[in-house]
């Protein structure tokens, strides 16, 4: 996510209207849905979801099909886990857009929540989200080397998971480094390493070519760690999914959704300046960065292997923090487990 602290604030701002306006929180007359009865597929009128998903809505509109679900879907500017959780808890949100992190700290803290689509990244070794970055003068070149250092750390969020799973790979654990704990929004982590206030972070998107292209001259680095990080999910709150007028709505958006995501794969040079340059306000060179980066998208109608990575993650954190081991299969509701893939190949047809 590319947003700014100020950005962030903002989208906390809109939760709280949506919030005191009604927002998800209104189920209307829909009939209670129960979670492994068949998902409704048309969308009565007057039904409305709202959908934290703001790279989804620029690919929407710039590919000409935010017409399929604008009668039915409002837009509220903020993804992320802490933002989407918030505004599930104040009943103003019914997806949201967010890695693999989320739905297993939402249900550890009482918050029932579904996966509806996910999507990783095609050769994702070659390709990953982050890198570890490493402060000015500091010398890591492996994880080996990781032993002793000051390493950011955000609990709860994606970067944060990945710190726990960069030290299992290298054989350290968290008595082995010490933990920084900083959020891992904007430029946090990377002014925290020019600082030297940490040695190391994970950093991602953008923030890798930049924070080289500032530090570099001054010895600052960054070394892969070889891991996947490629998760990507549509997340729901249960009691969206219990009202059938809404699950139908929730349906169509995970269809648009993937549809959506094999036109940014197909189309990159609309992508980059739509997308990028004119919302993002970065330049064609950092998009045209970012599209090589990613590499290209795998939504796959088989969730398997996938559910059994979250179970591994959730092995891990709970381990690391004390929390009950849960099945990562419950996280996921399989009646949407091919609605994304079917929709791209009946859009390719």
């Amino acid at each position: 996510m590319l947003k700014t602290p100020k950005l962030l604030a903002a989208a906390v701002a809109t939760v709280a209207v949506l919030a005191g306006c009604g927002g998800a929180a209104d189920a209307g007359n829909a009939a209670k849905l129960s979670l492994d009865a068949a998902l409704p597929t048309t969308v009565p009128d007057g039904t409305k979801i709202v959908v934290g998903d703001p790279a989804t809505e620029v690919a929407l509109k710039l590919s000409g099909q935010i017409d399929k679900v604008s009668k039915f879907v409002q837009f509220a500017n903020l993804s992320g886990g802490p933002q989407t959780t918030e505004a599930f808890r104040a009943h103003a949100l019914d997806v949201g857009s967010v890695a693999e992190i989320p739905p297993i700290h939402a249900t550890w803290t009482g918050l029932h929540v579904k996966i509806v689509a996910s999507k990783f990244r095609q050769d994702p070794l070659n390709h990953p989200i982050y890198k570890l970055g490493i402060a000015p003068g500091v010398n890591v070149k492996s994880l080996g080397d990781l032993r002793g250092k000051k390493i950011a750390y955000s609990p709860g969020q994606a970067q944060g998971a990945l710190v726990l799973k960069v030290l299992q790979k290298a054989g350290l654990t968290k008595d082995d480094v010490k933990f920084v704990e900083l959020p891992s929004t904007g430029d946090v982590y990377t002014n925290a390493l020019a600082a030297k206030q940490v040695d190391v972070a994970p950093i991602g998107g953008v923030q890798i070519k930049r924070y080289l292209a500032k530090y570099g001259k001054d010895g600052a680095s960054t070394i892969d760690h070889g891991l996947r990080d490629d998760a990507g999910h549509l997340y729901v709150v249960q009691e969206s999914l219990e009202d059938a007028n809404k699950a139908a709505a929730i349906r169509a958006y995970v269809a648009a959704w993937g549809v959506a995501q094999n036109w940014i794969d197909t189309h990159p040079k609309e992508w980059i300046q739509g997308y990028y340059v004119k919302d993002q306000g970065l330049t064609e060179a950092d998009g045209q960065w970012l599209v090589e980066n990613a590499g290209h998208p795998d939504i796959s109608a088989d969730w398997s292997d996938a559910i059994q990575r979250h179970q591994d993650t959730i092995e891990l954190l709970a381990k690391e923090t004390g929390n009950k081991v849960i099945q990562a299969k419950d996280l996921y509701d399989l009646r949407f487990q091919t609605v994304a893939a079917d929709a791209i190949k009946g859009a390719s047809k």
